[in-house]
């Protein structure tokens, strides 16, 4: 690719009139979408790349260092291409993003301008606008572990290695009622406890919202059917028909590491350290101030009560 990139430069140094811009979006849900602002159709990579209305921005901003590069995309909302009811859904939230400056004459002299991700997309009249974000973005997110009780995990995910899709820590089955696009009943989940599924994931299968995504705010059982309530609808139709994945939930303490999900080895979280009664403490005149740790006698009743959870298991 090396090789495009000069061929384009040389090009362009020599005052070629050939150069077109193009921009391809990638989305959660797998789907791409080309666009270019060339008046004909382009394919290269493996994709092709339309001429008709869909996606345009302003020069980006470009920057030495490690500053967040910075553009906005702007575009017609058109029927088989960006749609409207697909940006209310929120398919296109954090979508990847790649503009190339391509010579149309030659498609493989190129060079990549701007890689980064969208930011929300927001309607304006028939149009839409989003912030494209650069890879440098996420420098500005804070990493590294967190000392706390809780599991700083996200259950499911490589440094929590639970299987999801082990039995009896999903369920799929078909949407019998929904209530405000964020409650549905659901048959085929009895054999799980009460609350099982709060705190977890709910995933729409099939119908127009297939592919979106919510958290289960409320998990009970009503006769022979499941009510899960979603934190927030789902911004798609979603009807009775359509089916449902819902997953179990974590609430991130030890205990329902160890006897929910039989996982303790991988806990990331630190449940024996003091509270904050420990380090706010003081000596006193009066009472037992005999140098006794109080920290030690806090961490070992954490200890005590996580292998009594535990002694049935290990």
């Amino acid at each position: 690719m090396s090789g495009g990139r000069e061929t384009l430069a040389a090009r362009m140094k020599a005052g070629g009139s050939t150069v077109c811009r193009a921009w391809a979006i990638l989305r959660g849900d797998g789907v791409t979408l080309g666009f270019t602002d060339h008046d004909a159709p382009l394919e290269f990579g493996g994709a092709v790349f339309r001429a008709d209305a869909g996606l345009s921005a302003r020069a980006v901003a470009q920057s030495t260092g490690l500053s967040v590069d910075n553009t906005e995309a702007a575009g017609l909302l058109s029927a088989d291409a960006i749609t409207e009811e697909d940006i209310l859904a929120g398919r296109y939230d954090g979508a990847e993003v790649m503009e190339w400056m391509v010579d149309w004459t030659e498609p493989a002299a190129r060079k990549v301008v701007f890689a980064g991700s969208l930011g929300e997309v927001v309607r304006d009249g028939g149009a839409f606008r989003a912030d494209l974000r650069g890879r440098t973005e996420a420098l500005n997110r804070p990493v590294g572990r967190v000392y706390q009780t809780g599991c700083a995990a996200v259950l499911g995910d490589a440094s929590c290695g639970v299987d999801l899709d082990a039995p009896g820590l999903s369920v799929e089955a078909e949407i019998t009622a929904v209530e405000a696009g964020r409650i549905f009943w659901i048959a085929g989940a009895e054999g799980h406890a009460r609350r099982w599924f709060e705190r977890g994931r709910a995933q729409i299968l099939s119908g127009r919202a297939t592919g979106l995504v919510g958290a289960i705010k409320e998990d009970r059982s009503e006769g022979i059917l499941r009510r899960i309530e979603l934190w927030e609808e789902i911004r798609a139709r979603v009807v009775p028909g359509d089916r449902l994945r819902i997953e179990a939930g974590c609430d991130k303490r030890d205990t329902t590491c160890i006897a929910k999900f039989d996982n303790f080895v991988n806990y990331r979280g630190f449940p024996h350290g003091p509270g904050e009664d420990w380090m706010t403490s003081y000596p006193k005149r009066k009472g037992g101030n005999h140098g006794g740790s109080r920290a030690g006698r806090r961490i070992a009743e954490n200890i005590k009560a996580t292998f009594e959870a535990a002694k049935d298991r290990y």
